[in-house]
C-alpha cells in the first residue's frame, strides 16, 4: 500500500519504511508525527481524494533535523557596474521515516500533526487571545472620545494643538476653561481659556 501526501508545498509518494527529506517541520528527533493532507491511497483499493482523502493519514517518525546541500547563487553584471555577488544557501530539512499509512481513523489516532516550522496554520490559534484583548481595549478610549469636545472650534487651536492638549488630559471645553495658563505643561493661550469658558456654557 502506498500514499501520496502533501507537505511543504510538495507531494511525495511513500510506503511504510521509506526515509525521505521534507521541508523543515516543527518537531524534535524521535517524535512521531502525522501527515493529514493525503491526496491519494494506492493498493488493492485505490482512493483518489477530492482534493484530500477523508480521515486518511500517514504517520512518520522524525529521524533528525538536517540541512540540504549548499547552493551557490552567483550574479555578475558585466556592463557599467562590473559588480559580482555570491551567496550560499543550505535549506533546512527534516529527515523522517514512514511508519504507518492509515486509510481511516486519522482523527482518533491522537498523534501530533506535522506542521511546518514557518507555517501560519498555528498562528490564528496563538493570536486569538491577543486579538480578543485588542478588540476589548479600544472600548475605553472610544468612550473618552465620545465625551470629548472638538477643541478645534476654538480660534487658534488646530489639530496639532488639540492633540497636544489631549495628551495633557484636556479634552473638553470645561477642562480647558479651568486650566491655569502658567501651571500647565502644555502651551495654552489665555484667549483659548476665555473661548473655552464661553463654549462650555
Amino acid at each position: 500500500m502506498f500514499a501520496v501526501l502533501k507537505t511543504g508545498g510538495k507531494q511525495y509518494k511513500v510506503q511504510a519504511g521509506d526515509i525521505l527529506r521534507v521541508e523543515k517541520l516543527a518537531a524534535d528527533a524521535g517524535e512521531t508525527i502525522q501527515f493529514n493532507e493525503i491526496l491519494m491511497l494506492g493498493g488493492d483499493n485505490m482512493v483518489v481524494g477530492a482534493p484530500l482523502v477523508d480521515d486518511a493519514a500517514v504517520q512518520a517518525e522524525v529521524v533528525d533535523q538536517i540541512k540540504g546541500e549548499k547552493l551557490i547563487h552567483f550574479v555578475k553584471r558585466r556592463r557599467k557596474h562590473s559588480s559580482k555577488r555570491t551567496k550560499g544557501h543550505r535549506q533546512k530539512l527534516t529527515l523522517i521515516k514512514i511508519t504507518d499509512i492509515l486509510a481511516s481513523g486519522a482523527g482518533k489516532s491522537g498523534v501530533k500533526a506535522a506542521i511546518g516550522s514557518g507555517s501560519v496554520a498555528a498562528a490564528p490559534a496563538a493570536a486569538a487571545k491577543p486579538a480578543a484583548k485588542k478588540a476589548a481595549a479600544p472600548a475605553a478610549p472610544a468612550a473618552a472620545e465620545a465625551a470629548a469636545d472638538d477643541l478645534t472650534q476654538i480660534t487658534g487651536v488646530g489639530p496639532a494643538a488639540a492633540k497636544k492638549l489631549a495628551e495633557a488630559g484636556i479634552t473638553t471645553f470645561a477642562q480647558l476653561a479651568a486650566v491655569d495658563v502658567d501651571a500647565v505643561d502644555v502651551k495654552v493661550k489665555p484667549e483659548w481659556v476665555a473661548q473655552a469658558a464661553e463654549l462650555a456654557k
